[in-house]
């Protein structure tokens, strides 16, 4: 592996990680001794990356560096490509335009050559079963979970009974056959899940919900079983 693609992949293995890592635990990922791996940490301090921490603690890459346009490995650029088709067939509407605008994004900065095995790539998503008809439009969902903002829901559950409910929107999960709105419900006072297709309304009530967002997820994710991301 040539060094700049080493220095590549350790910002790439810094911006997954949310937390400090270790000297020795990045050393292993990348295969390299500890002595490279602080080398070459000091090659990306003095290059601009905001890299923090110290031998013995660990590192960490804070918000705001901006890499130059990336060379993607094959399944990196297969992936993106898989993700984003995904997203094209079975996301929202205004879900599905980001995804081809994100893919033609990423597109006009590759070089040539991964330009065209992006565009022919051989990865693709198949057709899923037909989605249940939803009502509401589900941006609204999406930018008061963003906003960290209640919700007003008339919702109906499997028996047809309906309620009005005011719940506080963290998460939007998009199965293969339904899409699921994951809220703390101020009338259970406990986190419930609202298919999106028996909701027959949504109203923003522009208030802010006293709890992060970030601290819901992880309430959510612990119930569940469900390992946060690395």
């Amino acid at each position: 592996m040539s060094r700049s693609a080493r220095l590549l992949d350790l910002i790439q293995s810094l911006r997954r990680r949310k937390r400090p890592v270790t000297a020795a635990a990045l050393a292993d990922e990348l295969g390299v001794s500890p002595r490279t791996l602080y080398r070459d940490i000091a090659t990306l301090q003095a290059q601009g990356a905001s890299i923090e921490g110290e031998a013995g603690v660990g590192y960490v890459l804070r918000p705001g560096y901006l890499l130059p346009p990336l060379m993607f490995g094959d399944d990196e650029l297969e992936a993106i490509v898989l993700g984003l088709g995904w997203v094209t067939q079975r996301g929202d509407g205004p879900l599905a335009a980001a995804a081809r605008d994100a893919f033609a994004k990423i597109a006009s900065v590759l070089p040539p050559d991964l330009r065209d095995a992006a565009e022919t790539s051989g990865v693709l998503p198949g057709p899923g079963a037909k989605l249940p008809s939803v009502g509401i439009d589900l941006a609204p969902l999406r930018r008061a979970i963003r906003m960290e903002q209640k919700l007003r829901l008339d919702y109906a559950d499997a028996a047809g009974r309906a309620s009005r409910r005011v719940v506080w929107p963290f998460a939007l999960g998009f199965f293969d056959q339904t899409r699921v709105l994951v809220a703390w419900c101020e009338t259970r006072q406990d986190i419930r899940h609202f298919r999106a297709d028996r909701i027959a309304a949504a109203e923003p009530t522009g208030q802010r919900y006293p709890k992060r967002r970030r601290a819901l997820l992880k309430e959510w994710r612990d119930r569940e079983g469900i390992p946060e991301r690395s």
